[in-house]
């Protein structure tokens, strides 16, 4: 079964200017989503978008945490972050919840031990830099596609070194790569089913789309997406019956 991903953004500064909502009117937000049909609902408090801003830990917590305290949605929890710290914090909240981490555990050395300890199930994407120095990070002399394939290879033995048993995939549309490689990551998605992990894209409202997501998730879909990260969930709902018998 497709799962759609809502994105909730309580941050000033994100990319797709709709997505922001203050922590005062983010339950009325997560309400709505969830009628609309979202599965997930992810939460993300620090911008990853290219020139974004650093953000401290406590103003990452600052910003998450009314939110997660007064959790009683009934779509599955997740944050969006690259810090174990938040993770501890919002698992003492809430309790077990999905960590999506755009640098799979890369840009805190105890984020994959934390996981695993705390029986969390995750999202491992790929990227290269950080917001300032991606767009100059896109040459893959093996090729996109193969880099991924390496990539997540490495990535499912960290993972069970660290015990972490449930683990979803994406391939990071948009970090790091150029508008025809996010295209060809997409034409070309079934090559990352052979990790038997679920395939996470996230395409909504990116550059490279040109104004049309729809066109990127019926492409995912038709080439093995699971889970689709998303804006408009009715549209996504209405693009996945349209594209999955």
């Amino acid at each position: 079964m497709i799962q759609i991903m809502a994105i909730v953004n309580l941050t000033p500064d994100s990319f797709y200017a709709q997505s922001r909502v203050s922590a005062a009117c983010a339950a009325e937000r997560i309400r709505a989503l969830c009628g609309q049909g979202a599965d997930i609902i992810d939460l993300g408090a620090v911008s990853t978008r290219p020139g974004a801003a650093d953000v401290s830990l406590e103003e990452e917590w600052r910003r998450l945490e009314p939110v997660v305290r007064a959790w009683e949605a009934p779509a599955l929890l997740s944050v969006d972050t690259t810090r174990a710290e938040i993770v501890r914090r919002v698992y003492d909240c809430a309790g077990p919840f999905l960590v999506n981490d755009i640098s799979s555990g890369e840009d805190d050395p105890d984020m994959l031990a934390t996981v695993g300890r705390l029986g969390l199930p995750f999202v491992a994407m790929h990227k290269r830099g950080g917001p300032r120095s991606m767009d100059a990070l896109c040459d893959y002399p093996e090729g996109v596609v193969p880099a991924l394939t390496a990539y997540f290879s490495e990535f499912a033995r960290r993972a069970e070194a660290h015990g972490i048993a449930e683990w979803a995939l994406d391939p990071g549309l948009g970090f790091a790569k150029r508008a025809a490689q996010n295209w060809e990551i997409l034409e070309r998605l079934d090559a990352l089913r052979i990790f038997g992990r679920p395939i996470l894209i996230g395409a909504a409202d990116k550059r490279f789309t040109g104004g049309d997501t729809e066109k990127a998730h019926r492409l995912a879909l038709e080439h093995g997406a699971d889970i689709l990260r998303v804006h408009d969930v009715a549209a996504a709902r209405r693009t996945i019956l349209q594209t999955v018998a």
